[in-house]
């Protein structure tokens, strides 16, 4: 007989769960499987849950506990997020409430301006919830992108060159961070009858506000310049500057194509690759 998690938690994690869920029935499985993560989609006696466990190598489910411990509560307040019920970070495992929709990303939703409105929206009010300065964020950022460029990869040497040599020349000056999401792109937003909410806080970090306007530069923007209005009209202004953007964009691109090369994910990986050139020439 098939156990109610498909074989997809450890034992502790099981016994973690079932001592908190009520007859669970696995609905289904949410997973991308592209890193060491499980979504499941369970229903109980008391309702439909979301499932979020993480192995060994997982430091994701530590970050969304986080984001949920203070920082996502004017979303989850108007139904925008998943409330958080109850998490472990030993155990590497959440139990959130479930929302209903359809992801964005492949549907009509992700061309349709409200979409966008509606998440810059949103976003504003993640960002609205606190602001400081960190005088060492950008020098660890450009930490992160060199530790990347130092490992096993497929950015052409001479991409790789330039881009360290520019990281390495930056003066990394004191930035206002916030409360970030880390992956703002439709791929992480549910649509349900014109309505948008967000889930995956597993990239939460205090950056810069732009940084989470990145993702979004480098794909449906691109293609849709409309789509960045609503969605700058959406959340009130622009937090982008010209010096700062090229910087951010660079770092995001290696970090793509890096990460996307390490989980075979080929078509990511192409974006990257894309992402650092585009970056490099508005240099």
């Amino acid at each position: 007989m098939t156990s109610w998690h498909g074989g997809r938690l450890q034992g502790s994690q099981v016994a973690w769960l079932q001592a908190r869920l009520s007859e669970p029935a696995l609905v289904g499985d949410l997973s991308w499987d592209l890193v060491e993560s499980v979504v499941l989609h369970v229903r109980t006696t008391d309702g439909d849950v979301i499932v979020k466990a993480g192995g060994a190598a997982n430091h994701h489910i530590g970050r969304e506990i986080a984001a949920h411990a203070g920082w996502t509560a004017p979303l989850e307040a108007t139904g925008h997020a998943a409330r958080l019920r109850d998490s472990s970070v030993e155990e590497r495992v959440m139990l959130l409430e479930y929302l209903p929709g359809a992801l964005a990303e492949g549907t009509a939703a992700e061309w349709h301006p409200s979409t966008y409105a509606q998440a810059g929206a949103l976003l504003r009010r993640l960002h609205a919830g606190e602001q400081r300065t960190d005088a060492g964020h950008e020098r660890r950022a450009n930490e992160r992108a060199l530790t990347w460029l130092a490992g096993v990869h497929r950015v052409d040497p001479a991409s790789a060159a330039r881009a360290r040599g520019i990281l390495l020349a930056d003066p990394a000056p004191p930035v206002t961070v916030v409360p970030t999401h880390g992956d703002w792109q439709p791929r992480n937003w549910l649509v349900e009858y014109g309505t948008v909410r967000v889930i995956d806080f597993g990239r939460f970090a205090f950056r810069p506000a732009a940084t989470d306007f990145t993702r979004l530069a480098a794909q449906q923007w691109r293609q849709d310049p409309d789509l960045e209005a609503a969605f700058l009209a959406g959340y009130g202004g622009d937090p982008r500057s010209s010096d700062r953007q090229r910087v951010d964009a660079l770092r995001e691109g290696i970090g793509t194509a890096c990460w996307a090369f390490h989980v075979g994910d080929e078509d990511f990986e192409a974006q990257g690759h894309r992402m650092i050139t585009e970056a490099l020439d508005a240099f």
